[in-house]
């Protein structure tokens, strides 16, 4: 029997069975300090062979004692922009530069970044996504090893190669730093996810 070809054109069942391994070996790791003062590890979550995939800075609280990535007030909101874009949570995979929380939610240490970028590779190489969309100021920052900031960067699309992934990157506003925002942060969300789902559009065989 042929193996379920998802909507990106590559086996969803050897993919998700490939994700599950991996995150099972995630959920051991003891790499680096965060570890040390994690509930869980958050290792990602979604379609494994998303034609779009959303990668933010690290866990904060809800997601450290859920093990969900994006959840809580933050989540409710990028939930809803995906909404926005007629797809859903199950139809992209979303994940983290880092997997367990930093203390405080401070932001993540370059030691901490380099350990856990092996995982973040693999995922990239695993899902195969089209489009890469940074969530906020620090993921844009260290997906495209750049100083500028997500003002300057968002909206705009960038050619984006790790992990033995060939795709375009798009950032965009943080889901925290709109609801602190609102207003026109919101509006240029909105925008900038249509631009992420006609790019997607354009790139689906």
């Amino acid at each position: 029997m042929p193996e379920s070809i998802g909507f990106s054109g590559h086996p969803a069942q050897s993919a998700g069975a490939t994700l599950a391994t991996l995150r099972a070996a995630a959920l051991e790791c003891t790499r680096c300090p965060l570890a040390e003062g994690r509930t869980q590890v958050v290792f990602g979550s979604g379609r494994a062979d998303a034609d779009l995939m959303f990668i933010g800075e690290g866990p904060g609280a809800n997601e450290d004692a859920s093990g969900v990535p994006f959840v809580g007030r933050a989540g409710t909101l990028l939930t809803q922009l995906i909404e926005g874009i007629e797809l859903t949570r199950e139809d992209v995979y979303i994940a983290n530069v880092v997997k367990c929380r930093p203390p405080n939610n401070r932001d993540p240490l370059p030691l901490e970044i380099a350990q856990c970028a092996p995982w973040l590779d693999r995922q990239l190489r695993l899902v195969a996504p089209k489009v890469v969309v940074t969530l906020g100021n620090f993921a844009t920052k260290s997906l495209l090893e750049t100083t500028d900031g997500i003002t300057k960067l968002r909206g705009r699309e960038f050619p984006f190669r790790r992990g033995g992934v060939d795709a375009i990157l798009v950032p965009v506003l943080h889901p925290s730093a709109i609801l602190r925002n609102g207003g026109k942060a919101l509006a240029d969300a909105r925008a900038d996810f249509v631009l992420i789902k006609h790019r997607a559009s354009s790139l689906v065989p």
